[in-house]
């Protein structure tokens, strides 16, 4: 990909994020830059150094049952469950062992769990993991979809967040805006960039980029 810049984590040097500048639409606004997270994601060597990295950053003290991954992000779980574990967390169900879970996504974009999963959601206490949360509406309608199923919610864990709390809950990210400063997230309505005449660069979502130009 062009034009891309490497951001290193600073909890860990083996986990590097790519953006790229330009003018990128998102399901729920348009952004200043694209993060390229497939390596984060795909490559065991990093996904482990991510997983490394969140590990790090998470309350040792809240509890942990069941990891949800979003995004594509389930080999950084698996690996997460394996470093929370390694680290001592506390597993509230019989087994003592976390579970790695992915939703189904419904026609209309809604979470769903069908009944052999509601049983490690209900009741458990459940880390939401995913790529990236910019606006929150993401987050938030997991965390709503959780509860409804019955989840005790530990935690939100992020490759990379602006915000620090989301929906009242704490966000751990390895790349926050600190490490971006100029990262800009607008509504579909209200995009500078848009203002300005600049045309899409491309339109992504969690698990990719599909380039326009």
């Amino acid at each position: 990909m062009e034009k891309y810049i490497k951001i290193t984590s600073k909890q860990n040097p083996n986990v590097i994020l790519r953006v790229v500048p330009g003018h990128f639409v998102t399901p729920n606004s348009h952004v200043n830059y694209y993060l390229d997270m497939t390596a984060i994601r795909s490559r065991v060597k990093e996904a482990h150094a991510a997983a490394e990295a969140l590990a790090s950053i998470h309350y040792y003290s809240t509890p942990v049952d069941t990891i949800v991954c979003l995004d594509g992000t389930e080999v950084i779980g698996a690996f997460l469950a394996e470093e929370l574990t390694k680290a001592g967390v506390i597993s509230m169900n019989a087994h003592k062992s976390l579970y790695v879970l992915t939703p189904e996504n419904g026609a209309s974009g809604q979470m769903i769990f069908r009944g052999d999963l509601q049983q490690w959601i209900r009741g458990k206490n459940v880390m939401l993991l995913l790529a990236s949360a910019t606006t929150g509406l993401t987050v938030s309608r997991a965390v709503e979809t959780l509860i409804y199923y019955g989840a005790k919610i530990s935690g939100v864990s992020a490759i990379f967040s602006i915000a620090s709390k989301v929906a009242g809950l704490p966000v751990h990210a390895i790349f926050t805006q600190a490490d971006l400063p100029d990262y800009d997230s607008s509504t579909h309505g209200n995009c500078p960039l848009c203002k300005k005449g600049i045309p899409v660069d491309g339109i992504c979502n969690g698990y990719g980029m599909s380039p326009l130009t």
